[in-house]
């Protein structure tokens, strides 16, 4: 049976869990990166209005929801060409991920801190920009999902737009490899993400990036925390052919998928990255590097929840409470149709989810 991972927050070696983060697949907008960017989003009003039909064709038929559909459109002709030096005084970068990085930024007049998320246009489409800005956009409303300004700017190297920036970084910086963090932390994260993501979902729309990193935290003891980064969102039903790079919240019907039809996005996807969230919350470990069989942590995870035996109890599951492992195998079904929703955590908000002391790995645990 295996030992389990730690959440490392240092650098990690190639194949650790920390590393197996950054390979998000492709599409999105500097999807973890977790930083703020500043500056203004523009075209030449002539090019924006060339571009805006060829923009919204990009959308897939069907694929989204009609208001982004006109936000695209919208935004597409309203960007103007402005370098972020002039509006905006750079601070200190806040975050840098794979796609692009965040910067946190003053207005030049106004003093007010912003984030400004920047892409680079060099390996940017314009239309994958603009999706995740509306994306986003449509969204900020909800209180547990990022601000935004109303700001896309295109300057001469970037794209970029301006949020609200989350001074106390984000969930995985509070994150204690082998420990978690406080149980009453982790539930005052929990019950402002299932509202976020009954919001995401209730739009006809698939978060599908759950990860600390996304987490941005507005009070350290997680009072506020506020869901960012909509570069992977799609609506329910698109087709997902090619998954490239399998991560720990990567649930297990897109890990081996070999349709060629492609397998239809769901929220319990959504619900399976949750229950990877909140273990990592509450023991400071990964459950497993990768949903597939060939990982042995996965695998005693799998016998487990085929024979709900005492004596199959993986080791770090042992330091959850009946309630919380019951809670966590729920989001964590193998079988997506049986599933439980991310609204079904809020049941267990009122009972204990870690066992007294916590870090004991030998109590067992009832299923």
């Amino acid at each position: 049976m295996g030992t389990g991972r730690s959440v490392t927050l240092g650098p990690a070696a190639p194949g650790s869990p920390l590393r197996l983060l950054a390979q998000a697949e492709p599409g999105g907008c500097g999807e973890g990166s977790g930083a703020v960017a500043s500056g203004c989003l523009s075209c030449a009003a002539g090019q924006a209005m060339a571009k805006s039909s060829a923009l919204t064709a990009a959308v897939p038929e069907g694929a989204a929801p009609t208001k982004i559909e006109e936000l695209l459109e919208i935004t597409a002709q309203s960007l103007v060409r402005a370098e972020v030096a002039e509006h905006y005084e750079v601070v200190r970068e806040l975050g840098r991920g794979k796609y692009g990085h965040v910067m946190l930024v003053t207005h030049r007049q106004r003093g007010t801190p912003m984030a400004l998320k920047l892409l680079p246009k060099a390996s940017t489409k314009l239309h994958t920009f603009l999706y995740e800005y509306c994306v986003a956009l449509s969204l900020a409303t909800h209180p547990a999902i990022v601000g935004m300004f109303g700001i896309a700017i295109e300057s001469s190297q970037y794209y970029g737009f301006l949020y609200e920036a989350a001074l106390h970084k984000d969930l995985i910086s509070i994150i204690k490899p082998r420990d978690g963090i406080p149980e009453p932390a982790a539930k005052q994260c929990a019950k402002q993400l299932v509202s976020a993501l009954e919001f995401i979902h209730s739009r006809g729309l698939v978060y599908r990036d759950i990860k600390p990193e996304n987490v941005l935290l507005f009070d350290p003891d997680c009072r506020l925390v506020k869901l960012t980064d909509f570069g992977l969102t799609r609506p329910k039903g698109t087709k997902l052919k090619l998954v490239a790079g399998v991560i720990p919240y990567t649930a297990p019907e897109l890990s081996n998928t070999a349709d060629a039809q492609g397998v239809p996005i769901d929220t319990s996807m959504d619900a399976w990255a949750f229950g990877v969230l909140l273990f990592c919350l509450l023991t400071g470990y990964f459950p497993w590097e990768q949903s597939l069989p060939e990982d042995p942590f996965f695998e005693d995870f799998m016998q487990w929840q085929e024979t709900g035996l005492e004596k199959d109890v993986p080791r770090h599951w042992k330091r959850l409470t009946a309630e919380a492992a019951g809670m966590l195998r729920s989001l964590l079904a193998l079988d997506p149709t049986k599933r439980g929703p991310v609204s079904g955590v809020l049941r267990y908000v009122g009972c204990p989810w870690r066992l007294e002391g916590g870090r004991s790995e030998e109590a067992a645990v009832k299923s």
